[in-house]
């Protein structure tokens, strides 16, 4: 197992200055894999773990329409939309970036059902990352944690479905708090995953229809026919 450490003062170098300029950042960070070439956009996706079937075929949709660009997904290895998003990318092509609320030990990863796609990801050359000790199991509080290095080291957040009271929430918040770009994905008004999208997008997050929307927003050129 290849793990190793980035100190503080090495973020810019990896590519991740932007976890510099959030409150408490990270002392230490442990790596597998292979972080994104330089001049990468980082794209975070979060939403709901119960994710509805809507949910998941615009998550697919959305991140096939990014193939072919300069982009790595960053995500949480949770159920659900995080999941989701990390398996649309390598079906895409994408670099992807795994951010799990444990250590990267195989014996701790958290949730173990996904240890199949963590292996997946580092086989297609992206990366697992943590700002906590490889042996180090899950815990509750670190996933709130974790959310603020997903939303830090992001240039744009993509939120594909998020409830009422959903903990996704946490991640559109800190989105605003750290100067990041909010994108939602619009639902049904009956539908229960609809809240909280809709909540972020009355206040101001951009709505998202298609991969075009997130390549405007992330300054990217559009270089093949819609």
């Amino acid at each position: 197992m290849d793990i190793r450490t980035i100190a503080t003062g090495a973020y810019a170098k990896e590519g991740l200055a932007t976890l510099q300029e959030i409150p408490e950042p990270p002392e230490m960070l442990w790596l597998r894999g292979s972080l994104p070439a330089p001049g990468i956009k980082k794209l975070a996706v979060v939403g709901s773990r119960a994710l509805t079937p809507y949910g998941q075929a615009a998550c697919d949709l959305l991140i096939e329409g990014l193939s072919g660009y300069p982009i790595s997904i960053v995500s949480g290895l949770a159920l659900g939309a995080d999941s989701c998003a990390h398996r649309a990318a390598l079906r895409a092509g994408l670099h992807t970036i795994a951010i799990p609320g444990s250590g990267l030990d195989n014996r701790v990863l958290s949730p173990q059902t996904n240890l199949g796609l963590a292996k997946e990801i580092l086989a297609a050359g992206g990366a697992l990352l943590s700002e906590h000790e490889p042996n180090v199991t899950a815990r509750p509080q670190y996933f709130p944690s974790r959310n603020r290095i997903v939303v830090g080291m992001s240039d744009a957040v993509l939120v594909i479905e998020a409830g009422e009271r959903s903990g996704t929430l946490i991640s559109a918040r800190l989105a605003g708090e750290y100067g990041r770009d909010l994108m939602c994905v619009p639902h049904r008004i009956t539908d229960r995953n609809a809240a909280g999208s809709h909540q972020f997008i009355r206040l101001g997050a951009e709505l998202v229809t298609c991969a075009e929307d997130i390549l405007q927003t992330l300054g990217i050129p559009l270089t093949k026919d819609s």
